[in-house]
């Protein structure tokens, strides 16, 4: 199996655009079981470099349901990944090694929603802190040699502490 090659590049401002024709083919392919949907991760803050890969964030009403839209999933070019290690998600990935989307569905209420919205809002209310999470993302991604596990141990103690931040923060995530 050939390696992804992991690369960190300057915001594109094409991303949003991206994220939105992915989000409107998501809501004909879901249709009544969406709930809202989200462009999430580091290409959704502006400015911010990142993985050209576009994040999205799908609360769902029935969770479970999800396991019967594999097969029309596949067909638009995702991989079903199941929990893929986070309990009560259901993961997608499009593109193979040249990946271009993720999907992160999970129940509305989940608390992992939370943590994605106010982290994205966060870095978006702080820009001199998403340049910090850029420029040390651009400095792992040096020395990570395209191990995923390393590049995100990396960021791992960055995004932990201000995780906290932007929880503290949190009333405000419902207004962007």
């Amino acid at each position: 199996m050939i390696k992804r090659i992991i690369e960190v590049v300057e915001y594109d401002s094409q991303w949003p655009a991206l994220y939105q024709t992915e989000a409107n083919l998501l809501n004909n392919i879901l249709n009544g079981n969406i709930y809202r949907i989200h462009h999430i991760g580091s290409t959704s803050v502006e400015y911010l470099a990142a993985k050209p890969i576009i994040d999205i964030l799908v609360e769902v009403n029935d969770i479970n349901e999800l396991d019967n839209y594999t097969d029309i999933m596949q067909s638009h070019g995702y991989k079903a990944k199941g929990e893929f290690g986070i309990t009560g998600r259901r993961y997608f990935q499009k593109g193979g090694n040249n990946r271009t989307h993720q999907v992160h569905a999970f129940k509305v209420g989940d608390p992992q929603i939370v943590k994605h919205l106010a982290f994205r809002n966060y870095l978006r209310r702080h820009p001199h802190i998403a340049k910090e999470y850029g420029d040390l993302k651009k400095q792992v991604v040096k020395i990570c040699n395209n191990d995923i596990d390393k590049y995100c141990h990396g960021k791992e103690a960055f995004i932990i502490h201000h995780l906290v931040e932007a929880l503290k923060e949190y009333p405000n995530y419902m207004t962007e």
